[in-house]
C-alpha cells in the first residue's frame, strides 16, 4: 500500500498567508496556485494561499487530509516541444469552510499579511442574490460572502485588497465590484465603507487560459505507482498558459508573475485577448460538448479524432466565429490552429462532462456574443451554434441519457417548463438564462424546434453530417 503524499513529501517552507482564494477546484489549483508556486520557488512572492470553500459541499476536507498538498501534471506541447512533468504544489497553507465555521472565515480579515483575493466560482458565481443578508452565516452568493469579509476588514481599520476574479465573464472585476456596492447599499453599510471599497481596494478584470482536464482517473493508479505516493487530488493540465489582467501596472510589482517566467499580460485593455480566447477556444468547447455527448463521444480529443466532428468544429471556427471577431484574419487563423492543436493534445483527456458544468451561463458568456455578431453581420442564424442551443434544450428537458449539471435555480426553472407544449418558446424567452429574450431573433424559435425534431428522429451525428454536407440540419 502506497503512503499518502503528505507522508512522503515534506513542505520545503512554511509561508505566511498572502492570498485568500474562493474555490478549490481543479482549475484554480492548476492555474493560480501553480503560478504562486513558481514565484515562491524563485523567492519572488513568499506567500501562501488560504482556500475558502465557496459552497456547502466541496473538496477542502480532501485537501486538509493531504496537508493541502497535491500534484500538478503538465502534459502536451509548448513552443513545439513535448512536455511531461509533474510537481507537488505546496502553495495552499490552509482551508476555511464558512458553512461549518463562519467565524474562522471572518477572522481572515484580521491578517495583515493578506494582500490578494482570487476566485473562480464558475460563470454563475459572480451573481447578485437579493436574499443575502449581512447577518447570514454565511451568505449564499460569492459576492455576498466577499462583501461581509470586506466589511469586517473595514471595521478593523485595515488596508484593502487586490481583488482578481478568474471567472470567465466579461468585465468580471467591475461586475464583482458593482454587486458588492449593491450589497453595501442594501445592507446600509454606510458611505465610509463605500469610500473604503473605492479607494482602498483594486478590482481587476482578467482572462484566464489553460486547459485543465482535472483528475486523470484513467491513469491515476499508474501515476501513483510511478511517483511513489497516493494523491487523491492530482490535477492534469496542459503546459500552455496565459493570464491577461486589466488594471494598474503596479500589479506587476506586487505580483511578480512575469519575473517568474509566467506568460502574464497586464494591460489597460484586455478585450482583444478576451474576444479571441472566449470565441475560439471556449466557444467551440461549449458547442461540441452537448452535441458530441449525445453522439456518444466523451472527450475533446475524441471529438477532434472523429472526422465528422472535426469538420464541424473546424467549420464553426472558420465560418461562424472568425468572421465576427475584430482582429486581423491571419492572427485569428493562427490562434485557431493553435487551439485545434491544444484540443488534439493526446495527453489531455478533457472530458466533455466537465465542460458541461453550468452550461446555460456558459452559453450566454461564450457563444451568445458570437451568435449576436453573426446575426447582425449576415442577417441569418449560425447553424452550428443554433444546433448547440437546441441540443442544450433537449438535454435540460431530460431527453438525454445523462443529467444536466447546473445550479439548482437553473435546473428548477427548466423543471417548471420542460413538459409545457411551448417549452422552446418559454426557454428562449427566459431572460434569467440568457440575459435577454432570444425569441427576438427572427427564425430562432422555429429553427430550434426544427433542430430538436432532427435530433430526436435521426440523432446528433446525422445532424452534424447534414450541416457538414452544406445543407440544413
Amino acid at each position: 500500500m502506497l503512503k499518502k503524499i503528505n507522508e512522503v513529501y515534506q513542505r520545503k517552507q512554511e509561508l505566511p498567508t498572502k492570498v485568500i482564494q474562493f474555490g478549490e477546484g481543479n482549475f484554480l489549483r492548476a492555474f493560480v496556485d501553480w503560478q504562486i508556486q513558481q514565484m515562491n520557488k524563485q523567492g519572488l512572492f513568499n506567500g501562501g494561499v488560504k482556500v475558502v470553500q465557496p459552497i456547502d459541499k466541496g473538496m477542502t476536507k480532501m485537501l486538509d487530509e493531504q496537508d493541502d498538498l497535491y500534484t500538478v501534471l503538465l502534459e502536451g506541447k509548448l513552443d513545439g516541444k513535448k512536455v511531461q512533468t509533474h510537481e507537488v504544489v505546496e502553495s495552499i497553507n490552509g482551508t476555511v469552510r464558512p458553512y461549518e465555521d463562519y467565524q474562522s472565515y471572518l477572522d481572515l480579515a484580521k491578517d495583515d499579511n493578506i494582500e490578494f483575493i482570487f476566485s473562480n466560482t464558475t460563470e454563475a458565481g459572480i451573481s447578485y442574490d437579493a436574499n443575502d443578508k449581512l447577518t447570514d452565516r454565511p451568505q449564499n452568493s460569492y459576492p455576498g460572502k466577499l462583501t461581509a469579509l470586506l466589511y469586517e476588514r473595514f471595521k478593523l481599520g485595515k488596508k484593502g485588497f487586490q481583488i482578481i476574479p478568474c471567472e470567465l465573464i466579461n468585465h468580471n472585476g467591475n461586475t464583482l465590484k458593482k454587486i458588492i456596492l449593491q450589497y453595501a447599499a442594501d445592507w446600509n453599510l454606510g458611505q465610509a465603507f463605500v469610500d473604503w471599497i473605492n479607494q482602498e481596494n483594486d478590482f481587476y478584470a482578467t482572462l484566464v487560459d489553460r486547459i485543465v482536464p482535472g483528475y486523470p482517473r484513467d491513469r491515476a493508479t499508474d501515476l501513483e505507482k510511478e511517483w511513489g505516493y497516493q494523491d487523491s487530488l492530482m490535477v492534469k493540465a496542459e503546459p500552455f498558459l496565459i493570464f491577461v489582467i486589466e488594471g494598474d501596472q503596479k500589479l506587476t510589482k506586487l505580483l511578480p508573475l512575469k519575473d517568474a517566467g509566467i506568460n502574464v499580460v497586464v494591460t489597460d485593455d484586455m478585450q482583444p485577448y478576451r474576444n479571441r480566447k472566449v470565441s475560439l477556444l471556449n466557444g467551440p468547447h461549449t458547442t461540441m460538448s452537448p452535441i458530441a455527448r449525445l453522439a456518444g463521444i466523451d472527450t475533446v480529443g475524441k471529438v477532434m479524432a472523429d472526422k465528422d466532428f472535426y469538420k464541424f468544429v473546424n467549420d464553426e471556427m472558420y465560418q461562424e466565429i472568425i468572421p465576427t471577431v475584430q482582429l486581423p484574419q491571419a492572427e485569428l487563423e493562427a490562434y485557431a490552429e493553435g487551439v485545434k492543436e491544444r484540443f488534439e493534445n493526446p495527453f489531455v483527456n478533457h472530458e466533455l462532462a466537465s465542460i458541461a458544468l453550468n452550461s446555460i451561463s456558459k452559453f450566454q458568456a461564450r457563444l451568445l456574443p458570437t451568435f449576436k455578431r453573426y446575426v447582425a453581420k449576415n442577417n441569418k442564424l449560425p447553424q452550428r451554434i443554433t444546433l448547440a442551443l437546441a441540443t442544450y434544450l433537449k438535454i435540460y428537458a431530460g431527453q438525454a441519457d445523462f443529467e444536466p449539471s447546473d445550479t439548482p435555480e437553473v435546473l428548477a426553472a427548466f423543471d417548471k417548463i420542460k413538459a409545457d407544449a411551448n417549452y422552446v418558446q418559454l426557454a428562449l424567452q427566459n431572460v434569467d438564462f440568457w440575459g435577454e429574450d432570444l425569441t427576438q431573433y427572427t427564425g430562432l424559435e422555429a429553427q430550434v424546434n426544427h433542430d430538436l425534431t432532427v435530433l430526436n428522429e435521426v440523432g446528433a451525428r446525422q445532424a452534424v453530417q447534414n450541416i457538414n454536407d452544406g445543407g440544413e440540419v
